[in-house]
């Protein structure tokens, strides 16, 4: 038997080979630790429990519209019109909410960014409201 500067006990060495076996073989963490785990939603993030945003429902504030629509659209897609914008949405699987509003827009229309998209789906929605 080895002594020396060993501080733990054979027995407890053991444990610890024990435990770190499937890590030493794998190369990487075998179970999840608390620390990793995925933090809660802060306050002022965009909702998305109730499904994709849809622009003209009054839960879509225009922050979360703009948002989703820089999820599917580059700037290469701009400028644009509403039907090509709208084949593009389609072709990133955006959600439906989102890209049939945008083939509604006014077809002589073009778009050179997001937020004029933006602006001309919340301005469309709100003459359907009012």
């Amino acid at each position: 038997m080895q002594r020396g500067s060993n501080r733990l006990s054979a027995h407890r060495d053991e444990e610890l080979k024990h435990e770190l076996r499937d890590l030493l073989r794998s190369g990487h963490p075998t179970r999840a630790e608390e620390r990793h785990g995925s933090e809660p939603a802060a306050e002022d993030d965009p909702e998305h429990a109730g499904g994709p945003i849809a622009p003209g429902s009054p839960s879509a504030p225009p922050e979360a519209i703009r948002l989703e629509l820089s999820r599917y659209l580059g700037r290469h897609s701009f400028p644009a019109d509403p039907l090509a914008l709208a084949l593009t949405l389609q072709d990133a699987h955006a959600p439906d909410a989102l890209a049939d509003p945008v083939a509604r827009l006014p077809h002589t229309a073009r778009y050179t960014s997001v937020q004029e998209l933006t602006d001309a789906l919340v301005g469309a929605a709100a003459e359907r409201r009012g």
